[in-house]
């Protein structure tokens, strides 16, 4: 016959036992299923934040080709060869005020049907070699069959369509670089006149996709819709006779895909550009995993060590041993509904005691690991400033306040533009460029000390203002203005001139309805103010 104690010792070491097990496996399958979902949300911000650097250099094309277009259609006033050729100077002049600020731009041109005019062909520009725009010799497109798509396709296609069409890469005509176009046909009185267009150099694209890096061995890759390859940084996908395919599930509806490649399982997210291309971004599993594995190692071996100690601690105080057990249970399940500011409170200086230290440490260094996924994902890498989606989040949290009338209606968005950075970069190598940024980035942040930085583009710089610096608003950008000039004053070197464009927008309840048209009133402001900068210089060279 076994005692009371020993029996009350049994069965308190086996509900011990299950508690400690059921809490290894809560802790073990929280911190799983939170690596994999902040893996996951990473790895699609990451692909969202890619996406919207490419969809801003196709918006601009796409943009610009339109903006010409509708001028274009204003302009054209007859067929005739007089008319045709003062028609084709204005609009070369109009080409070029509208895609000075335009990067990645190898061709812009104007073509004209032949059917329409046989001495007035139209033009054809090319910056192939960075330098500027050069006036280039026009393809003779009588020696092709224009109602054959598969030749000339930045000519044939929107002349077969009759609509502003995004072309697939393909290799430029004379040239033999490989470019992505936005083209528009023109018509006159419903009779097709030609086509504008503007052709992207395919390996600026390239360089942002090669920009978009995540663990030790993640890439990002375009495909069409099809689902072929269109960029991978590891294939020459211009010289495969055959492109690859994408795997399966990528033409699912999934935003997340698990798939495996040459045996290894890999997680990847897809975002669709402008053009209607797929940005992917892939990261095999076990690199995933690594961050996070560790921890679970951890909580595997503390718990199985402590849970020795446990069972000798209640054998010997099977009473005190209750309340604390139970809410370390009820911290485990915490954590795994995601709560992590939780915390045991018990300070026994023994085996329970140090379990619930050892359980806090490692629910603190679980949040904090967290934080910095979280941190890694909104900020800049080079400058240390917020990123584009950092900021996204935040005009979204303001819209959201707007729309409830939470949000203190003093604000004012301010964007700033790095005149002349593909300057520094073309000539003096993009790690000039990159001190070009830093040193940008610390005289805003320098001068709006008490509001939020973000870099919002290549080149481009924002900040939100509220309370102090709102109200000072004047003061730190006539000081702003000052140490600029100041900088540019002293140093020798171009890419040490912080040479800042910037216009600032108030948030006005009759005006805007909404913060992101405070965001464009200021972005046009910018523009402008860089235009104007551009012009008062040009004026003092002369």
């Amino acid at each position: 016959m076994h005692s009371i104690r020993t029996k009350l010792t049994a069965v308190t070491t086996g509900a011990i036992i299950i508690v400690m097990v059921i809490a290894t496996v809560l802790g073990v399958v929280a911190i799983r299923n939170i690596g994999m979902n902040d893996a996951e949300q990473m790895l699609q911000l990451l692909c969202e934040a890619g996406a919207k650097n490419l969809d801003s250099v196709l918006d601009d094309v796409e943009q610009d080709v339109q903006t010409i277009s509708a001028y274009v259609e204003a302009d054209l006033d007859g067929l005739s060869d007089e008319k045709l050729q003062a028609h084709l100077d204005r609009v070369s002049d109009f080409f070029k005020k509208v895609i000075y600020r335009t990067n990645g731009i190898m061709t812009y041109y104007y073509r004209i049907d032949p059917s329409i005019s046989d001495n007035v062909k139209g033009f054809w520009f090319v910056n192939s070699n960075g330098e500027g725009f050069m006036e280039h010799e026009v393809t003779d497109i009588t020696k092709y069959d224009t109602d054959d798509t598969s030749k000339l396709v930045w000519y044939t296609v929107p002349k077969a369509t009759g609509e502003p069409v995004w072309l697939r890469p393909y290799i430029t005509d004379n040239l033999d670089v490989r470019v992505i176009s936005y083209n528009i046909p023109v018509y006159y009185q419903n009779k097709f006149v030609g086509v504008i267009g503007i052709e992207l150099d395919y390996s600026f694209m390239a360089e942002l996709v090669n920009n978009i890096s995540l663990y030790e061995t993640g890439n990002a890759y375009i495909s069409d819709p099809e689902g072929y390859l269109v960029y991978h940084p590891d294939l020459d996908i211009p010289a495969m006779e055959v492109r690859p395919s994408v795997p399966e599930g990528f033409l699912s509806d999934d935003k997340i895909i698990h798939y495996n490649y040459q045996g290894e399982d890999k997680l990847a997210a897809w975002s669709i550009l402008t053009n209607g291309d797929h940005l992917n971004v892939s990261a095999p599993v076990k690199e995933i995993v690594a961050g996070w594995t560790k921890w679970v190692n951890m909580i595997i071996v503390a718990f199985a060590f402590l849970l020795g100690a446990f069972i000798l601690f209640f054998m010997q105080y099977t009473k005190k041993i209750t309340k604390p057990l139970k809410d370390l249970t009820e911290v485990a399940e915490q954590i795994d509904q995601g709560n992590y500011e939780c915390a045991l409170d018990y300070k026994g200086d023994d085996e329970i005691g140090i379990l619930t230290r050892t359980f806090n440490r490692v629910t603190g260094h679980l949040k904090n690991y967290i934080t910095d996924l979280n941190d890694l994902a909104y900020a800049d890498a080079l400058t240390s400033v917020h990123n584009k989606g950092a900021f996204d989040i935040s005009i979204n949290n303001m819209q959201k306040q707007l729309d409830e009338g939470s949000l203190d209606p003093n604000f004012a968005i301010m964007i700033f533009d790095c005149n002349d950075l593909k300057g520094v970069n073309d000539n003096n190598g993009h790690d000039k460029g990159d001190i070009y940024l830093k040193k940008s980035a610390e005289v805003i942040c320098d001068v709006f000390n008490h509001s939020p930085v973000f870099r919002i583009g290549g080149d481009e710089f924002a900040v939100i203002m509220s309370g102090s610096d709102f109200k000072k608003r004047d003061e730190l950008i006539k000081l702003f203005d000052e140490k600029c000039a100041e900088i540019r004053k002293q140093e020798k070197d171009i890419w040490d001139k912080v040479d800042l464009a910037r216009g600032i927008a108030v948030y006005d309840p009759k005006e805007d309805g909404s913060v992101s048209e405070v965001f464009r009133r200021a972005d046009k402001l910018m523009y402008e103010n860089k235009f104007e900068t551009k012009q008062s210089r040009q004026t003092e060279k002369v």
